[in-house]
């Protein structure tokens, strides 16, 4: 059955009072600070279909309801108003993060901590490639007789080098067969492509009998491992005990160890596309730690072809339009300081929005 515009306005009105209280909502206070000119007796009947629609639930038979992830997700998509930070939450924002960026060089953990602040919810930051980066060159300089420097020139045009020490003498053309083997067979290749079948090849192919082809393979692996990791940073993860969805100890500390793990930090989703909102509630996240909670998270450039995330986690009861105006600020606003612009917008207003 499809919403009409009564139910919808009744599920906005239930959504958002749980938001603010985190207690079940009955008709009569819809009825009295809804402003909808409802009878309690009539919003009842609909929070009653409603709830055998799978938008409310009713945790107990004499208690109000409560809205079901279902509920959120239909608030979120179609209900919610875009919520406006104000003139002094933008101007906050600024000030903090100007003063950050002076002092540290950690632009993202500054941004994650923030973001915890604003939202008193844990709140998680990482940087990393936004494509794959790969080797597009090799090249082998003899120093003397036994010494080489291997250079390797990126996908993203930044370039490493090592100095490598052998322990005999280098024959004439062995350099030159090198160069050739590697520049055919390991660039434009993710590391774990370069595995024991090709690197025994390579020696195959350039007659080394100096074990020189394990070590730039090994070198190359490095570098491509150290240049494509994600950095993830992790704050405010005990927030969490300080709302009311989390009071049960084993519920709280599941999430809490599921959090402090930063492999799944990393793997938690994010936007589509750059600039945009990803949101998952509840059981629209993978993860069986994540069932009970939201996810919020926006993506901006870094420049230097890296991208950075920002995202909060915690419950279901969220108030996802302030959530998602933050996060939003905050990523428009870390890449106006990255891209070196000095004037900072104020996109807020002297009061919220209605």
């Amino acid at each position: 059955m499809e919403l009409n515009e009564r139910k919808k306005q009744i599920l906005r009105a239930v959504v958002e009072n749980y938001i603010d209280t985190a207690e079940p909502v009955s008709s009569k206070s819809i009825s009295e600070a809804s402003g909808l000119g409802l009878s309690p007796a009539t919003i009842r009947n609909e929070m009653s279909e409603l709830t055998s629609m799978g938008y409310l639930e009713q945790p107990h038979t004499s208690a109000g309801r409560v809205p079901t992830p279902q509920g959120y997700r239909i608030y979120v998509n179609e209900l919610m108003h875009a919520h406006r930070l104000t003139m002094k939450e933008t101007e906050e924002i600024n000030k903090v993060l100007k003063v950050k960026v002076q002092q540290l060089d950690k632009v993202i953990t500054e941004a994650g901590k923030l973001v915890s602040d604003l939202t008193n919810y844990p709140a998680y930051a990482l940087a990393s490639a936004a494509s794959p980066v790969t080797i597009r060159r090799f090249d082998f300089i003899p120093v003397d007789d036994r010494t080489l420097i291997t250079l390797v020139m990126l996908s993203d045009n930044t370039v490493k080098n090592k100095l490598m020490t052998l322990t005999r003498p280098l024959d004439d053309g062995f350099l030159l067969k090198l160069g050739a083997v590697f520049n055919a067979n390991f660039t434009n290749r993710p590391e774990y492509e370069m595995d024991s079948t090709l690197i025994s090849s390579a020696e195959r192919a350039t007659g080394d009998v100096y074990g020189i082809t394990s070590a730039v393979t090994a070198f190359a692996i490095h570098t491509l491992s150290e240049t494509t990791s994600k950095k993830a940073f992790l704050t405010g993860t005990s927030r969490i005990l300080e709302h009311p969805e989390y009071r049960d100890w084993e519920k709280a500390h599941r999430l809490m160890n599921y959090l402090s793990d930063g492999r799944n930090v990393l793997n938690l989703p994010e936007p589509e596309n750059k600039s945009g909102v990803k949101i998952l509630i509840g059981p629209e996240n993978v993860a069986e730690e994540l069932k009970d909670s939201s996810v919020v998270v926006t993506k901006y450039e870094l420049g230097g072809g890296m991208e950075g995330l920002l995202g909060v986690v915690g419950p279901t009861r969220m108030d996802y339009a302030k959530v998602a105006a933050n996060l939003s600020y905050m990523a428009n606003t870390l890449k106006a300081i990255v891209d070196g612009k000095t004037n900072l917008p104020v996109l807020g207003e002297n009061k919220e929005e209605e």
